[in-house]
């Protein structure tokens, strides 16, 4: 039995959005860390072919985004609500940075729906839109040139959460799951100190009278490294070529060439 999605009851409104592209772009953000709940208040212009456009493959988000006519109706079920402000309020709690919000609202995301809400493009959210808000969460930029587009804005918010989420798991496409990154069977890593140490006791680099400090640390150090069967491979052929080197012509240097 897989255990419910922990971003599923996070919630993204988007308040008075000016440009429709950046309705699309917010989308992606947000499905690039795994959350699909996106709620319009009075968008300026949507549905609109840049909002799709802007959206690339996070189209699904933006196709159910739900449009409402007030940020009351957007939040009515959220146990949580938290508002995005790059002003420092005089009224009101410190507020708190995007990890600290991330946090939190996990929490509270188990018992109800958490939402995070970001004001329109020109204004930010207006201190009425604040005010229906529990709390507000600052995002710590260069104080001498704070202002961030909105999508960048719902990206940073939208990674904290997925990296609340998920301490220490990579979710992402990796090369870690095609068959030639797996690690080496223990024989194989086996063969190759063997060649190793054979090719430098014929060259001469190994003492062979003590040949088990510089194997020691030459096992840690590839140890260390955890090459894959790829990388693997090719350090094995490399030992093969000079044990038995091909003649390949080797170009000359431009400054060699004449002589």
């Amino acid at each position: 039995m897989s255990l419910p999605d922990p971003l599923s009851r996070i919630r993204i409104v988007l308040v008075s959005t000016q440009h429709p592209g950046n309705i699309g772009a917010s989308a992606r953000a947000m499905l690039t860390m795994g959350l699909t709940e996106l709620v319009l208040v009075k968008p300026d212009r949507f549905p609109h072919p840049q909002a799709r456009a802007t959206a690339t493959h996070a189209l699904d988000v933006v196709e159910r985004a739900r449009v409402v006519a007030s940020l009351d109706e957007a939040v009515a079920d959220c146990g949580w609500v938290v508002g995005l402000s790059a002003r420092v309020r005089t009224l009101g709690d410190e507020p708190l940075r995007p990890w600290q919000a991330a946090e939190r609202a996990l929490a509270v995301a188990q018992e109800a729906p958490v939402a995070f809400v970001f004001g329109c493009e020109r204004t930010g959210l207006l201190n009425e839109e604040i005010e229906r808000c529990h709390a507000t969460a600052l995002i710590p930029a260069n104080p001498q040139f704070s202002s961030l587009n909105l999508s960048q804005a719902v990206q940073i918010v939208a990674y904290e959460l997925r990296r609340a989420a998920f301490p220490g798991q990579v979710e992402v496409a990796s090369k870690k799951k095609h068959p030639w990154f797996a690690p080496p069977a223990a024989e194989d890593m086996e063969r190759f100190y063997e060649h190793l140490e054979r090719i430098l006791l014929s060259t001469g680099f190994l003492d062979p009278a003590n040949p088990r400090v510089l194997m020691r640390r030459l096992r840690t150090y590839f140890n260390r490294s955890a090459p894959d069967r790829n990388e693997l491979n090719i350090l094995r052929g490399i030992l093969t070529s000079f044990e038995r080197p091909k003649n390949r012509r080797i170009p000359l240097a431009p400054e060699d060439e004449g002589r």
